[in-house]
């Protein structure tokens, strides 16, 4: 139940598109380019066996992260990792509309549906020793 609220606030309601600010900064810093962050996170995500969630977080060294967790496993039990976002890879959030082109809907999820105001807020947690915007439990 937390991933999905999680991934809900991954996913703005008006569409994506690049990242901005400091989170456009933290993601420059850990990968280089906005470009290569997408080039490294689709694999990962498409490389997930079975059910489970691709996961952009930020570790204790600051440097920012890419992670699957199987199931309803999650980095926020992790003291070390702060979940920024998240996306569902579990087929149920994909076939109705891209059948078995997961890849399709990572791609699209990438460039047209990650909300960046959510992990930068979740990113300045983080630096000031919090966890994400949204936790265990919470509403």
């Amino acid at each position: 139940m937390w991933n999905h609220t999680f991934y809900w606030n991954s996913l703005p309601p008006a569409g994506g598109g690049r990242p901005a600010g400091e989170i456009a900064a933290a993601i420059d810093a850990s990968f280089g380019c906005y470009q290569e962050f997408a080039q490294q996170f689709a694999p990962v995500a498409n490389w997930q066996f079975g059910s489970g969630w691709a996961w952009l977080v930020r570790q204790r060294s600051d440097r920012l992260g890419i992670l699957t967790t199987r199931e309803a496993e999650t980095p926020v039990s992790d003291p070390k990792l702060t979940p920024l976002l998240t996306v569902d890879v579990w087929e149920h959030a994909y076939y109705l509309d891209y059948r078995n082109e997961r890849d399709t809907y990572v791609q699209r999820c990438i460039n047209n549906l990650l909300n960046w105001s959510f992990a930068e807020q979740n990113l300045h947690l983080a630096c000031a020793g919090g966890q994400p915007a949204f936790r265990p439990g919470s509403k």
